[in-house]
């Protein structure tokens, strides 16, 4: 099927999940989750800790059955990916701690070897660049080494699909605009399609071309970065408008004064809910967090 795919010339989304669905101790962490990862996309996963977001990219990459729905990269079932498939894929979790009896350098030289691309200058260079010890033991290596040498190893390997999951929680400032730059510029000149998982918003402004943020089990908004402050806005309503607010508010937040804020959308002619041409109520731009936070908080 994606052979046949590539023969037609219809591009075949590197990463997609459909009705994902996983729970945990009987509570729901993947509700039904749909999202698709157009070619060359950069897409930042936002969430609350604990709303799923690791899950959600683990069910997607094939490393755990979920209890529900499928996911496909590059157009293969997600759980029985072929070795040329993943050939095309780097993925760095949260915390690594694969081959840890290994030094850096050894790790590196037998990862390498199953990749056709990979990038020994680039290796090498970053090493020295980023002042990490090739003769350490990986177990004796700080959380922020680790995490740059796992880095290191992803990004070595000229991935199409490169997958991040909080790549800049161990990171010091130094390191995580290095990474930044290195997601820029792999997203950007290369081609390369790229799901990062960050709480640090400022680095979805950064380098992201999408955003999907996830909470209650399912994705909640989805769609470009330079969309959001065009799409969403703030809509406030003082305590005696409250009946006039919108039923399909992204989100919904009463004051102790009675009055209403209400995460809203423009409908499909571009135009915001009829409350906001109601005197008294008015309408806020939302900047990236504040928008992060008017959702999810």
């Amino acid at each position: 099927m994606n052979a046949m795919l590539r023969e037609t010339g219809i591009a075949v989304a590197p990463l997609a999940a459909r009705g994902l669905v996983h729970s945990y101790d009987g509570s729901t962490v993947l509700n039904g989750v749909d999202l698709v990862l157009p070619p060359g996309s950069v897409l930042g996963l936002i969430g609350r800790n604990g709303a799923g977001k690791s899950t959600l990219i683990r069910a997607m990459l094939g490393l755990f059955k979920p209890q529900g729905g499928e996911a496909t990269v590059f157009g293969e079932p997600a759980l029985t990916l072929s070795d040329a498939t993943k050939a095309r894929i780097a993925y760095v979790p949260q915390q690594p701690d694969a081959l840890a009896w290994l030094t850096v350098r050894q790790m590196l030289d037998f990862v390498g070897r199953f990749y056709p691309r990979w990038d020994e200058a680039f290796v090498q260079n970053t090493l020295t660049r980023w002042q990490i010890p090739s003769n350490k033991l990986l177990a004796k290596l700080s959380p922020g080494e680790r995490q740059r040498v796992d880095l290191i190893r992803a990004l070595a390997s000229q991935p199409e699909l490169l997958v991040l999951d909080e790549p800049a929680a161990a990171l010091d400032p130094f390191a995580r605009r290095e990474l930044l730059r290195e997601v820029a510029l792999r997203g950007g000149e290369s081609g390369t399609t790229v799901l990062f998982s960050t709480h640090i918003v400022s680095d979805l402004e950064r380098v992201a071309s999408h955003i999907a943020l996830l909470q209650w089990g399912k994705v909640r908004l989805h769609c470009s970065v330079d969309e959001t402050k065009e799409r969403y806005a703030r809509l406030w309503l003082p305590a005696h408008l409250g009946s006039a607010a919108p039923a399909h508010a992204i989100s919904q937040r009463r004051h102790d004064d009675g009055s209403l804020s209400l995460v809203v959308e423009r409908d499909a002619q571009g135009q915001w809910p009829r409350a906001s041409q109601l005197a008294g109520a008015r309408i806020d731009v939302l900047g990236l967090e504040d928008l992060f936070v008017a959702i999810a908080a």
